[in-house]
């Protein structure tokens, strides 16, 4: 008998748990960027946040408790660091692609960027990284490989499912990100600390003017 299904059962139940995982991380979001208008991938998205909440409720073992867990394991001085790359290198990137963009939000929406940064935080960054964190590693942790490996499918995953903007920016942002907000998850075992690394990480992005890369109505698919 393998690791594997000691863990989770038969090779069927093995089975079972790689459809569902196909499905919910490669097939919704392919779908989502291919068929569905820009104007209804939000509904789609949260749709989707439902069902991954509903799946981690029902992973075996799970408790709601363990997303306190090391909730204190990070520092100022490394918050201070993540802020100021992140915001250095936003700025670099929105200068060489869309100048015009830079922070435009900041200068011409003050309001709008204010509520972003209130929104963002709870709306986006927490119930994404219930599912790319939690969710992945718990439920599926059985079909995963092992060790860094697990990480960078991690990573790949989180990008893939921003296919819906059809945009080599967003994916580079969103692999790293997710390298990242693993990293605060795993190895610090601090789901907040990946919340919240996530929150600073959106809400610099969105000030610097590089949200327009992230906005629905700015979506040009390839085909």
């Amino acid at each position: 008998m393998t690791k594997n299904s000691t863990m989770v059962g038969p090779p069927v139940a093995l089975r079972r748990l790689r459809l569902e995982f196909g499905m919910f991380y490669i097939g919704f979001p392919l779908l989502i960027a291919v068929l569905f208008p820009p104007n209804w991938m939000f509904p789609a998205l949260f749709a989707l946040t439902g069902l991954g909440i509903v799946l981690l409720h029902r992973t075996p073992g799970f408790q709601w408790a363990e997303l306190r867990y090391g909730w204190a394991n990070w520092t100022l001085r490394e918050l201070a660091l993540f802020s100021a790359i992140v915001s250095a290198f936003c700025v670099g990137l929105i200068q060489i692609t869309r100048p015009e963009a830079a922070f435009f939000l900041l200068t011409h929406r003050p309001e709008m960027l204010a509520l972003i940064w209130v929104g963002y935080p709870l709306l986006s960054a927490l119930p994404q990284e219930l599912l790319f964190r939690p969710l992945f590693f718990r439920r599926y942790h059985a079909i995963l490989p092992d060790g860094r490996a697990a990480y960078l499918l991690n990573a790949a995953i989180f990008s893939f499912a921003h296919l819906m903007y059809w945009s080599w920016i967003v994916a580079l942002m969103t692999f790293v990100g997710g390298l990242l907000f693993t990293w605060a998850y795993r190895q610090r075992g601090s789901f907040f600390y990946a919340v919240l690394l996530h929150a600073i990480a959106g809400n610099i992005i969105f000030a610097v003017g590089l949200g327009v890369y992230f906005y629905s109505g700015n979506v040009q698919r390839p085909f």
